[in-house]
This record gives C-alpha cells, sequence and structure tokens, in this order.
C-alpha cells in the first residue's frame, strides 16, 4: 500500500531511505506542528541521504496555504481527499462515537479516546525544560488575538535556552487562529477530523527502520519535547 503509493512518486523509490509522514487534516494542530518541526532538518536529512515526503488530507489549495504558512516545501506534500492510504495502513481513525465528527473531535481534545493530549496541552503552558526554545528572543510572533508578542518576553518566565512557559502555547494558538481564519482552505470536508496519522522511517530495500502510529491528539511524535528524535541515529 505505502510502498505502491511511493513507487509514483520521483525520489521515493526503492534505492535510498526514506522519512514518510502520513499527515491528518491540513488543518490539524499535528499537520502544522510537526510541518514547523521537520522544515529545519531538511538540509540534514537530505545530506544523510533521506528522502522526505508527507501526505495529509486536503484539496490543492490547503496544500499550497499549508506550505506558505509552514514553510514546508510545496513540492515535498502531497495531499489526498480521503483517508483510504490512512485507514490502509491501520491508522488510529479516533473516536467515532454517535453525533458526527465534531463532538468526537471535542471529546478528543478533552482527553476521550485520545491518550496524551491533555498531558501535552499542560506542557505548552507549563513549559519544558528538556525542550529546546521555539521562538527566537529576536522574533516577533502574532497568536491569534493577543498583540504580537517578541519572543525575548518569555524569557520573563524564567530564561532561555529551553521552552519557557506559555511559549509552546503561543505558538498553537498562532497556528489555530491561521486554521480558523482559513478553515475550508485547510479542511474542505469534516468528515476526517478525528483521523489521526504516522511516521514511517524506510530503508533503502523498503525494511522498516521506525515508525510511530499517533495515539490521538498533539500525539505525532513518542517525544513530544523532542519530536524528531527518533531520526537521531540516522542523522548522527
Amino acid at each position: 500500500m505505502l510502498l505502491e503509493r511511493l513507487a509514483g512518486v520521483e525520489g521515493m523509490g526503492r534505492g535510498q531511505r526514506r522519512l514518510v509522514l502520513l499527515l491528518s487534516q491540513l488543518g490539524d494542530f499535528d499537520s502544522l506542528e510537526y510541518a514547523q518541526a521537520l522544515g529545519p532538518v531538511l538540509p540534514q536529512l537530505e545530506a544523510a541521504g533521506i528522502g522526505v515526503l508527507a501526505i495529509g488530507i486536503g484539496d490543492e489549495a490547503g496544500r499550497e496555504r499549508f506550505c506558505a504558512f509552514t514553510g514546508f516545501p510545496l513540492e515535498r506534500l502531497l495531499v489526498e481527499s480521503e483517508a483510504q492510504l490512512h485507514h490502509d495502513l491501520g491508522l488510529y481513525e479516533g473516536l467515532k462515537q454517535a453525533g458526527g465528527p465534531w463532538p468526537n473531535l471535542l471529546m478528543m481534545c478533552a482527553g476521550l479516546g485520545s491518550p496524551g493530549t491533555l498531558a501535552e496541552v499542560v506542557r505548552g503552558y507549563t513549559g519544558d525544560r528538556s525542550a529546546p526554545q521555539r521562538i527566537a528572543d529576536d522574533e516577533t510572533i502574532q497568536a491569534g488575538p493577543l498583540p504580537p508578542i517578541k519572543g525575548s518576553f518569555f524569557a520573563w518566565a524564567g530564561g532561555s535556552g529551553f521552552q519557557r512557559p506559555f511559549e509552546l502555547a503561543s505558538v498553537r494558538l498562532r497556528n489555530m487562529a491561521e486554521v480558523l481564519g482559513h478553515w475550508r482552505t485547510y479542511v474542505p470536508r469534516d468528515d476526517f477530523l478525528t483521523q489521526r496519522g504516522g511516521t514511517f522511517l524506510l530503508e533503502a530495500d523498503d525494511t522498516l527502520l521506525y515508525s510511530h502510529r499517533d495515539p490521538g491528539i498533539l500525539g505525532f511524535s513518542a517525544t513530544m519535547a523532542r519530536p524528531l528524535s527518533f531520526l537521531d541515529p540516522w542523522l548522527h
């Protein structure tokens, strides 16, 4: 299934290591945050001979806006209108209780059927000394309805060189404001609001070197403080 999909993508066939992200909806917290984390290390992955491809749920308009906002390369993102590939790979569909996708999404945001979500939300507000700093001191971000915030502001909450209190929450608020302001661009259909994604690292001979299946919202990595740490053995 996945190998068949990759065979039709230039540079992602057998013969080199490949990192494949199955993103959820392009407007999902996880999709935006994962792309923002991965973008800066793409040159290192290229130098290590690892091809990168993300496949998300959405359409062409969403693909273009997603890449413009996150900085993720347009040529490394494909979109599909259905979640068939996700289903074929057995990725978690999320809660499927009566009431439709919106009530199920809200319950997952509250932690039901979505292990780790509440703890990850709290970490965004309380800070994390084991995680890197997210906003440079000289960087200014516009986070939703709040006035522009300069990165040095977060130093007042405890210093620098690590994830400060409210820092990650501000990044997520900025992401949320972007999506809500362009909802139908990012999420053309509500059918797959609860669908989760996955990560697959393949060897040149198609052996699976690493995989992660998202268990819930804000669970795109097994180590959210350093979401790309699984790549360390192949980069160092």
